[in-house]
């Protein structure tokens, strides 16, 4: 989840970019204009930026965390089921928002609605077999530790032989 706050806050930065070349492209002076092709915008640029990130097997956030998305058998995911990871991920956030639609509830009960259903979401990976997030069951996907090795430094004989050589 911490990878997940970290993602959020790198997504800040994508959706400002986006917003600006939204608004330059567009000509849109205020900001409720063109307010639902704005949302099918960011929507588009999110997919490009984790579709392209998880096909290549983790986001930058994931770089840091030392997550790596796979597929059921380990290898790399294609970019097709980035695309289907990367719309079934939007399980975390679309029923709290329909609800709200629905029930017609202010803009603070809607917050603390998605707040609610996250919880609820991530508690129900303790339910899964593997305990992953049913998105990634649904994808064919999964979560895994990429921590790469350290390298190995050469040993004192090894030292003493290049110093020799050179």
């Amino acid at each position: 989840m911490a990878c997940w706050m970290y993602e959020g806050m790198l997504m800040f930065g994508v959706v400002f970019i986006a917003g600006y070349l939204f608004g330059t492209l567009s000509q849109t002076r205020n900001a409720l204009d063109n307010r639902h092709p704005l949302q099918a915008f960011v929507f588009v640029v999110f997919a490009v930026y984790f579709v392209w990130f998880w096909a290549k097997g983790q986001t930058l956030a994931m770089k840091t965390w030392h997550i790596r998305v796979v597929d059921t058998n380990g290898q790399p995911i294609t970019q097709q089921r980035a695309l289907l990871r990367y719309l079934l991920s939007w399980m975390w956030f679309l029923p709290p928002l329909a609800a709200s639609w629905m029930l017609g509830v202010s803009a603070t009960k809607g917050a603390f609605l998605t707040l609610a259903w996250v919880v609820i979401w991530a508690i129900l990976a303790r339910f899964h077999p593997q305990r992953q997030f049913w998105h990634d069951a649904w994808a064919g996907t999964r979560l895994i530790t990429s921590i790469t090795p350290p390298k190995a430094k050469p040993s004192a004989s090894a030292k003493a032989v290049v110093s020799r050589s050179t």
